[in-house]
């Protein structure tokens, strides 16, 4: 199956609607064309959570697409015990924190970040300042531990409550707010140099 994937770069994705219970019934089954429908549906929810835990478009890539194998071989399996969207988020937790092992076993030299200058003749200094702002966001997220980096996608990127949280997370929802706290803490004392004022230490 050849999914393609839309590369979108935007900080937030629009939450996409509840799939049709006809739809995900015929997914069950093995039909194709349903299960298309379900990836258009959820296809940039799964991509942006990807992109903010990994800061690599790239590895969001092979996520997005590893949810939607792993989404495919188990729908015949779903029962409802959870909501269909729990779920899901339950399979991307997953493969983010299995892409984290993995890059963490080996990061390839030809991986690591270069250094690269904007086109002073394209770019206005308004405009490099604030796509500096945004890589610093996308970066600082990237660096929180695991545990952290994911509750506070899915509270702030795609606008879960804590109980649903909890529920993809599998933990209650008193950790949840202990994580939350210390991931907004954390990347407030990395994002510190970007308030005004707000120089290094």
């Amino acid at each position: 199956m050849n999914l393609t994937l839309t590369h979108t770069a935007a900080c937030r994705t629009t939450a996409a609607p509840l799939i049709d219970a006809k739809v995900l019934e015929a997914c069950r089954r093995g039909e194709v064309e349903a299960f298309r429908q379900l990836f258009e549906c959820y296809k940039n929810r799964v991509y942006s959570i990807a992109l903010h835990f990994t800061a690599d478009s790239g590895a969001a890539h092979d996520i997005t697409q590893q949810v939607f194998v792993t989404l495919y071989t188990a729908l015949p399996g779903f029962r409802h015990e959870s909501r269909f969207d729990t779920w899901l988020y339950r399979i991307v937790v997953n493969a983010c924190l299995h892409e984290h092992r993995r890059r963490r076993r080996f990061v390839p030299f030809e991986d690591l970040p270069e250094s690269s200058t904007p086109s002073v003749e394209r770019t206005l200094e308004g405009d490099y300042l604030r796509r500096e702002e945004i890589h610093a966001v996308r970066h600082a997220i990237a660096s929180l531990r695991p545990k952290l980096r994911l509750p506070l996608l899915l509270k702030h990127l795609e606008g879960l409550s804590y109980d649903d949280i909890a529920a993809a997370l599998n933990c209650s929802t008193g950790t949840v707010a202990s994580r939350l706290n210390r991931a907004r803490a954390s990347l407030a004392q990395k994002l510190a140099h970007l308030r005004p004022g707000g120089g290094a230490c």
